[in-house]
């Protein structure tokens, strides 16, 4: 066989024999020879086989080989344009800049596999952060606890600083992509990248390590990816790469805040419109119908909850160490955290038996964790409001640790304190005693109002002063999440509702603090009227050991010992996950009223400004300023697309076609996509009871400008008709850029912290009253 070469000469492959060698003793030579040899000519054989196919195939290849590449030039120099801007100088200035200051303790947590709750939002704009961290070799350890710290050494500020920045650059391109997608020219795309790039706020957000950035570029990087997806070809492999880069980002923008399920749902919502068209489309076959709605259902929905879900996945296996934050979830959690309540509850014994000493958490973390606790002091014999008590034992839930946190379960019939042996565990159903350790006075409970909620009833340390007011210190164990009716008293498992027999009431956490009397612990009440599954009136053990003194003294030490032993009670990840979630969208920190929080109405016509940073001995400062006449057009540019929306409606109900079909569609579309992005993300703070910031505004305000060069376009190609008109329309918008770049440039100093401006220069700023820019004269 001969094949020839690119440069002529002649490659010789002589057809190999048929036969091989074959392993065996017949020759004489050692096995191990023979096998070498039989390798060799092997190998040979593979040899002059790739070099035939070689030869065939080189004869095949058309030289030169020619690879022709676009390159989008306009859209090259708008993505330079934003990384110039957003990275100049971003380690300016080596100080905590606002929110550093909270996204930093998290960001150290993370360094240190810490776990902690920020019910602000899900993990993966935390990790983002520490990613950016973990690239600079950040050790965790700066104290963030002021805006305006000097940062040490130890912290690469550009690092931590530098996923955001990159993230708030690349919106400019993703500007310019999106308004093509939708149909609209090159020019009209540039225009939107411009006014973008020159929008002072969104400059700031991107230059800290803060979220917004983030949150913005996989917003627009969800909306580019479907639009490109919707325009495709169909049967193009290239279009479901789209669509499952759509579910991928909107997965991505809501595990960054959860903000970012308005603009989820908008897409959704686009989404479900497109595939009811799809599904009315004759042309196409069952199959094929049925084939698209899975495939998006999948892309759409199935794929961002698993990445939702494993954005957790990571985030629990990442910070696998006891935190701050511990108190705020179950016993059961705690304990599988490695150290804290892990260290103590380890090995303990799992089913609770009379004997057992036990520390009792409420179920409920409203207001705060704590635990049933009594001490050495008495109930007033009157309130303040005149009302008696019983002058007995105080019974309050104290959220701390404690040695009067530890109760013995007792068995009514018998005067043991000990576990026996084998040990009789506690099931549903049954009757006990709670005795208090450390004064050995029993739970109590009768028809006395409680201090701070006469309709409940009083809940004591019983103390006999032979008055007629005898004991009711029995209990029934009532297992609220009981696998069978016989089910065993578990250690930080079981959840039980402790009944009293006399009168029916729950032993239940109020929620109120008592007064300096109860040392502001909080009350704890016997409710008569508990109705279904409330978590104040559930408690489970935490601590547990097995009771082996029979003198009080020697019990007394007892309790003050820790416990031991160690056996790890893990919890599955969907039941971390779950309560990890259910913590955070239900637990919340008082919101303090803060000097720059503002309401949703201030932030569109930017009533409102936050100072971000102020040099110490300077006026040097950084505030979150918006560019003043991009915010005016993008209003103005709102209002007239409504108007637009609404002329062209009642024109098309009366018949009456002003534009073709596609151009309706087309600007149908772009009003979904800007308007509507505008609103889902500004309307619901409306309806939200929490302190908001101007920062809030922006993923509106993104959508906001793009609405501006698409009004512009239809504007000059389908109303003004007149050549003049057009020409004029022309200066004007000239005569608007002109005005954000000047707009942009005199608040640049505010954007980048520098350079320094006197105090008549900074007061020469403050274009409204309300704006709050500080300097010092001198």
């Amino acid at each position: 066989m001969h094949a020839t070469s690119e440069r002529g000469h002649r490659l010789h492959c002589s057809r190999p024999s048929s036969r091989l060698p074959i392993y065996g003793l017949t020759d004489g030579k050692p096995c191990w020879h023979r096998n070498v040899e039989t390798f060799r000519n092997s190998a040979k054989l593979k040899l002059m086989l790739t070099t035939r196919h070689t030869g065939a195939m080189l004869t095949s290849i058309k030289l030169p080989i020619v690879i022709r590449a676009e390159i989008n030039l306009v859209l090259v120099v708008v993505t330079a344009l934003g990384l110039l801007s957003r990275l100049y100088g971003i380690n300016f200035p080596k100080a905590v800049v606002f929110d550093e200051v909270y996204y930093g303790q998290f960001v150290s947590l993370y360094t240190k596999q810490v776990f902690f709750i920020d019910e602000s939002g899900p993990p993966l704009g935390h990790m983002i952060l520490a990613f950016g961290a973990y690239l600079g070799g950040f050790d965790g350890n700066f104290i963030w606890n002021r805006i305006g710290a000097e940062y040490s050494s130890n912290v690469p500020v550009w690092s931590l600083r530098l996923i955001p920045a990159l993230a708030g650059s690349l919106c400019v391109p993703l500007c310019y992509l999106l308004v093509v997608e939708l149909g609209y020219s090159h020019l009209t795309a540039l225009g939107a990248a411009l006014l973008f790039l020159m929008e002072n706020s969104l400059i700031v957000q991107s230059r800290f390590m803060l979220l917004e950035s983030v949150l913005i570029f996989f917003l627009l990087l969800a909306v580019v990816s479907y639009l490109r997806f919707h325009n495709a070809q169909s049967g193009s492999p290239v279009r479901l790469a789209w669509l499952v880069l759509t579910g991928v980002t909107c997965a991505c923008a809501v595990g960054v805040k959860y903000m970012g399920l308005f603009t989820y749902f908008l897409l959704l919502g686009l989404a479900a419109v497109h595939t009811w068209q799809l599904i009315g489309d004759r042309a196409l076959s069952n199959g094929v119908v049925l084939m698209q709605v899975v495939t998006r259902f999948l892309a759409l929905v199935v794929l961002p909850l698993l990445l939702y879900l494993g954005f957790f996945y990571v985030h629990l296996n990442l910070l696998y160490r006891s935190g701050p934050h511990d108190q705020m979830m179950s016993s059961a959690f705690q304990a599988s955290l490695e150290g804290g309540l892990a260290r103590i509850t380890q090995g303990q014994p799992l089913e609770v038996a009379y004997g057992s000493q036990v520390t009792l958490r409420s179920v409920s973390s409203k207001p705060i964790p704590c635990w049933l606790h009594s001490h050495k002091a008495n109930y007033p014999i009157r309130y303040e409001n005149g009302r008696g008590s019983s002058h007995q034992q105080q019974v309050t839930c104290y959220p701390f640790k404690d040695v009067n946190n530890w109760w013995i379960i007792k068995d009514p019939g018998r005067q043991d304190l000990v576990v026996s042996s084998p040990p009789r565990p506690v099931r549903h159903g049954d009757v006990v005693q709670l005795l208090h350790g450390m004064t050995s006075r029993l739970l109590n409970t009768h028809d006395v109002a409680a201090p701070m909620s006469p309709h409940a009833q009083e809940v004591s340390g019983y103390i006999d002063f032979n008055v007629s007011m005898p004991a009711q210190n029995l209990w029934k164990v009532d297992i609220a999440n009981r696998e069978a009716e016989q089910d065993v008293w578990k250690t930080i498992l079981s959840e039980v509702r402790l009944i009293h027999i006399n009168t029916s009431a729950v032993l239940k956490l109020s929620g109120s603090s008592l007064p300096e009397w109860g040392y502001r612990q909080l009350e704890v009440v016997g409710d008569k009227i508990y109705k279904g599954y409330q978590p104040s009136g559930v408690w489970n053990v935490e601590e547990h050991r097995y009771g082996r003194s029979l003198e009080q003294r020697e019990r007394e030490l007892e309790l003050h010992s820790p416990t031991h032993i160690d056996i790890n009670r893990n919890l599955t990840f969907i039941a971390k996950f779950l309560e990890l979630q259910w913590k955070m969208l239900t637990v919340k920190h008082e919101d303090s009223e803060h000097k720059y929080s503002s309401s949703p109405l201030e932030w569109i016509t930017m009533n409102t400004n936050i100072a971000y940073w102020l040099h110490p001995a300077s006026n040097a400062q950084i505030h979150l300023i918006g560019n003043f006449v991009t915010w005016t057009l993008a209003n103005l540019a709102l209002a007239v697309y409504v108007l637009l929306f609404l002329s062209y409606l009642l024109r098309r109900r009366r018949k009456i076609e002003d534009i073709p079909e596609a151009t309706w569609c087309q600007l149908l579309q772009a009003g979904v996509v800007c308007a509507g992005g505008w609103a889902v993300n500004y309307l619901p703070f409306f309806m939200m009871e929490k302190t908001l910031f101007l920062y809030h505004y922006l993923p509106a305000l993104t959508f906001q400008i793009l609405l501006i060069p698409v009004v512009l376009e239809h504007l000059h190609t389908h109303m003004l008709r007149c050549a003049s008109l057009r020409r004029a329309l022309h200066g004007v918008v000239l005569a608007g850029l002109s005005s954000v770049y000047l707009s942009f440039r005199t608040f640049s100093p505010l954007t980048y912290g520098q350079p320094e401006l006197s105090a008549e220069q900074l007061a020469s700023l403050r274009w409204r009253d309300s704006w709050d820019i500080l300097f010092r004269r001198r």
